[in-house]
């Protein structure tokens, strides 16, 4: 036995035995082998369906390269983990001594020993596996943080306190971390492995009243004591790097105390580190503790005189009395470093002397901004669009629509959008079942949009609608197979001549009968063999793909099919933004999504939280999907993504070619990123500028927009972005802080010639006051040379323009829009009023406020958003009109032409004095309708329509009484009721589909 740990004991002889339960011994091996089967295979389908689905893109070399790198550091890590504890083990086990050095704890312990003794290999074979999963798992999920540093790409910035060029601290520095980390492990589970061997056969006995350790067992512990002590002096010289990212009590990076107290104290104590490590090794020639135990506690006291003491110290005695003075330089670094990180250092910040009142000439000069302000509420009209354009119930709209650029009769017009996606969980009960989930009801059809700025009785005025699509946006393939709200998986496909069984339209063109098609797209992956099939039943634990007749040779699987989740899986270093949107672009219908590169170890730059900074009403909302909670101090929007609709083919394109994280990361992953010339003329079109990126420099602007480190240190010029009053209103939590979200829409910033696209957002001071302190445009067409440029009007001191919150108020609290919205928000009326997105722009010298009021039924099936008033502030006027040009004309007193009337209405009349009717009108109003529910009860179609026309001329010369204008001559055409929907627009039953 003392030969080694494979030395295995002579047996007695073997005696004939009546062998007994032979099948239940043999029944536990084959449970095993079954489940270690089950394992691997499950393992397997994972892998191997992955690299189906890479191949189906045309990306199988992100898969290779990803899958390459993890197995690699799995054998290595893993590998050097499993021999050094096996080493030590060996080690510990061959220099035991022949005695033990006191007797063991329990009777029974010796046996342990002798247990693995007698098993020494299969001990030593259990030990290596679980070093090397442990530690080849661990290192494997580090892929990103190696192919980073292995593809680094220099910044061309260098750090002027260690002279180092930034892509030391965004690259190196993570990975030098993470091999610290793998060599604390091994060190560590080493000596608790030579600690437990040398324990179970005597030579390590903590009890004894002598000698507690063999000599073997000193040596080996003091070369492994040595070895993290080594690896201590090795972290606190990288600690002296990590001071630039770590957080200080004012900002991120090096503070005056950290200069000159914590990073020589580092340096301090890693030398001290060193000659301990070195007393340890010292201890395999000597044998004695007493200086490896001197240099511990020297260590140790050192660790906390220099590390904690004397920084602590120099904090209160020193920088604390001057602080301003004493960090100014360190302020000033910081603040630099933050604005360059997150491209914050072309930001324009002009002094903008706000105007409260406005001439006629004022509003002549701006009268080509008044088109591009968006009434059509992306947030609240998505309902009005599943009403009007939903067309079959399993149709579905998202909660929150898109804003887009689309030329119409030659003028980019801002156009609200969105893609008619299938959703096979609105299907009746009776009609759901696999074949039609998961081979009938596989696409959508066709987008449907809208002018931003146009209602037609309080509806969308459409630019693309109905099934088969019409409209101004051209011809293009409507099926949308994959979208935000597609199925989980669909097969598709069928051979040559085979039966169509795909639902396109629920009627032809002139009606009749459902259209159905075969999908014809390169997307998916074929699964018409038997193997394929029994992997991806596998993978959704769905054995119909295994058994279905509607699986043919020619079938293809379509999954993981959202935008965003198929950029994430194309590109997994890239961050994508919470919210794609579609676009029609050369006869497609794409998805947009934007990229984003980030770091968290940007030298001296501001950290923030991802998920918070990016957060607002619209966050997490619908198909709006909340950023990961990850702290970063460098962001770039380098990709631009696009999605195909029909065929799922993921194409990125750089877009900030400069981005050395960008050029890194297409080091690592070649050909899978295009150039930026690469993008086409149509394309570039409905690129904007994106929005977590937008919210993440607003959050970042409200604090360093101030460049001087003295006003920065005081806080004495904060900003923050107002709560979402309407989020506050609908039921919000009035103590919690909402941010209002930014919005796109079409202006003119006083140094600019002609309106741009833009994103926008305001801010008031940080505190309790809420008037308006700033307004930020950054410009969002991806066309203009100014593309990406912030631009801040900063309001002054001495001028109450009232914030956002303050002007909601007074929408809410001026009489004359209580009495216009009474009607409304009667208790009985059936009805109640939805406020839209109040947005801020500059106008006339002076800034307006706009804010949309829809009216929507409370109460039975169909009910949808109607624009109802436009409310508008100026200064201290206040006004609201049926019309946006009505509303201007009030609260400007004078005469204003938005340059585009929505279609069906008039000049406002000439307002008087307001008549005594109001009440009259809304009895009237409250007679008509209840006339018409009696009509609708006895199926009188034609007298509940009548009814509902009274009603709503009632509710005109009520609102008109109100507002001291003329009431409105009676009209025969239908009303956009906000109580009652047109019946043709009542959804409507599915369609009797194919089944299987």
């Amino acid at each position: 036995m003392s030969d080694g740990v494979y030395d295995m004991p002579e047996e007695p002889p073997a005696r004939r035995t009546r062998r007994t339960g032979g099948r239940p011994r043999a029944l536990l091996p084959t449970i095993a082998t079954l489940i270690v089967l089950l394992i691997l295979f499950s393992v397997f389908t994972d892998v191997w369906t992955q690299r189906l689905w890479y191949r189906s893109v045309d990306l199988g070399s992100v898969f290779s390269t990803v899958l390459g790198t993890r197995v690699l550091l799995f054998v290595v890590v893993g590998l050097l983990m499993a021999a050094a504890v096996v080493a030590n083990v060996v080690v510990a086990f061959r220099t035991r001594p022949r005695v033990a050095l006191a007797p063991s704890p329990s009777p029974g312990f010796e046996r342990y020993g002798d247990l693995l003794q007698q098993h020494g290999k299969i001990a030593v074979g259990v030990v290596a596996t679980l070093m090397l999963v442990f530690g080849g798992s661990a290192a494997s999920g580090e892929w990103k943080v190696f192919l980073a540093w292995r593809n680094r790409t220099p910044f061309g910035v260098t750090d002027k306190h260690f002279n180092k060029d930034i892509a030391f601290f965004v690259f190196d520095y993570p990975w030098l971390r993470v091999l610290l980390g793998f060599g604390y492990s091994i060190v560590l589970l080493s000596l608790v492995a030579a600690i437990i061997t040398h324990y179970l056969y005597g030579g390590f006995r903590p009890s004894a009243k002598g000698q507690k350790a063999s000599g073997a067992a000193q040596v080996q512990f003091s070369v492994l004591l040595g070895l993290l002590v080594l690896l201590k002096a090795f972290s606190y010289w990288l600690d002296r790097f990590g001071l630039t990212t770590s957080d200080a009590k004012l900002f991120t990076g090096v503070s005056y105390t950290g200069d000159n107290a914590v990073l020589p104290s580092k340096e301090i104590l890693a030398v001290i580190a060193v000659l301990c490590a070195i007393l340890f090794f010292a201890n395999v020639v000597r044998r004695t503790w007493l200086l490896p135990g001197v240099g511990t506690v020297v260590l140790i006291l050192s660790a906390i005189l220099l590390g904690a003491l004397w920084p602590a110290a120099l904090q209160q005695l020193r920088v604390r009395p001057s602080e301003p003075v004493k960090e100014a330089p360190y302020i000033k670094k910081n603040i630099d470093a933050t604005r360059q990180a997150y491209g914050l250092e072309d930001t324009d910040v002009t002094e903008y002397n706000a105007k409260s009142t406005a001439k006629p000439e004022d509003l002549t000069a701006d009268a080509e901004v008044l088109p591009g302000i968006r009434l059509i509420d992306p947030t609240v009209i998505g309902p009005t669009f599943e009403q009007l354009q939903q067309v079959r119930g399993f149709y579905s709209f998202p909660t929150d629509l898109d804003v887009d650029r689309y030329k119409i009769n030659g003028k980019f017009k801002d156009t609200v959008i969105a893609a008619r996606e299938v959703q096979v969980d609105r299907l009746p009960a009776g009609q759901r079942n696999w074949n039609n989930d998961h081979t009938v009801y596989t696409h959508g059809f066709g987008v449907v949009a809208a002018n931003g700025n146009q209602s037609q009785g309080g509806t969308p005025v459409w630019t693309e609608k109905d099934l088969p699509p019409t409209g101004d946006l051209g011809k293009y393939e409507p099926r949308i197979y994959f979208g935000e709200q597609s199925p989980d998986y669909s097969i598709v496909g069928a051979p040559e001549g085979g039966q169509k069984v795909e639902l396109d339209t629920p009627e032809g063109q002139k009606g009749g009968d459902p259209t159905l098609n075969t999908y014809e797209g390169k997307g998916g992956v074929p699964i018409g063999s038997f193997g394929s099939r029994l992997l991806y039943a596998t993978k959704f634990r769905d054995a119909n793909i295994l058994l279905s007749s509607r699986v043919n040779p020619e079938s293809k699987i379509l999954y993981d099919r959202t935008p965003r989740e198929r950029v994430e899986k194309a590109a997994p270093w890239l961050t994508p933004d919470g919210d794609p949107y579609p676009a029609i672009v050369d006869g497609q219908v794409v998805w947009i999504v934007d990229g984003y590169t980030t770091s968290d170890n940007y030298p001296y730059s501001e950290k923030v939280d991802l998920d918070v900074s990016t957060r607002d009403t619209t966050t997490g909302r619908g198909t709006i999907a909340q950023q990961p909670s990850e702290k970063i101090n460098y962001i770039r929007n380098s990709v631009k993504a696009v999605v195909n609709a029909y065929d799922g083919s993921v194409e990125l394109y750089a877009w900030d070619e400069n981005d050395p994280v960008l050029k890194t990361w297409m080091k690592a992953f070649p050909g899978t990123v295009k150039p930026r010339s690469d993008i086409s003329p149509a394309l570039m079109s409905h690129l904007r500028y994106p929005e977590d990126m937008f919210k993440v420099q607003r959050d970042l602007l409200a604090k360093y927009h101030v460049q001087d480190p003295g006003t920065w240190y005081q806080n004495s010029d904060l900003w923050r972005v107002p709560d979402d009053p309407t989020a506050v209103s609908s039921g919000g939590d009035s103590a919690t802080h909402i941010s209002q979200p930014p919005f796109y829409l079409s202006l003119r910033m006083p140094d600019q010639t002609e309106p741009k696209f833009s994103l926008t957002s305001v801010y008031v001071p940080n505190g309790e006051r809420e008037n308006l302190t700033a307004f930020v445009a950054v410009d969002a067409e991806a066309t203009s040379p100014d593309y990406g440029k912030f631009r801040v009007l900063r309001l002054p001191g001495n001028l109450q323009i009232p914030g956002p919150g303050q002007v909601y108020n007074k929408f809410q609290t001026d009489e004359g829009i209580r009495q216009a919205l009474l009607p409304i928000n009667q208790p009985n009326s059936g009805a109640r009023a939805q406020y839209g997105n109040l947005l801020t722009l500059p106008l006339g010298g002076g800034l307006l406020y706009v804010q949309p009021v829809y009216s929507v039924r409370t109460s039975g099936q169909g009910s949808y958003p109607v624009l109802r008033y436009v409310l508008v502030s100026f200064g201290d006027g206040v006004a609201y009109g049926g019309t946006l040009q009505e509303a201007l004309t009030k609260v400007f007193k004078t005469s204003v032409d938005t340059g585009e009337l929505p279609p069906g209405t008039e000049k406002p009349p000439t307002p008087q004095q307001p008549n005594q009717t109001v009440k009259q009108a809304i009895a009237d109003a409250q007679a008509a309708w209840t006339r018409a529910q009696t009509a609708l009860k006895n199926g009188d179609l034609a007298g509940y329509q009548t009814n509902l026309n009274q009603m709503k001329a009632a509710l005109d010369r009520a609102a008109a009484g109100a507002a001291g204008t003329p009431a409105p001559t009676p009209s025969s055409t239908p009303s956009a009721n906000p109580s009652n929907p047109p019946a043709s627009t009542t959804p409507t039953s599915p369609p009797t589909s194919p089944t299987g």
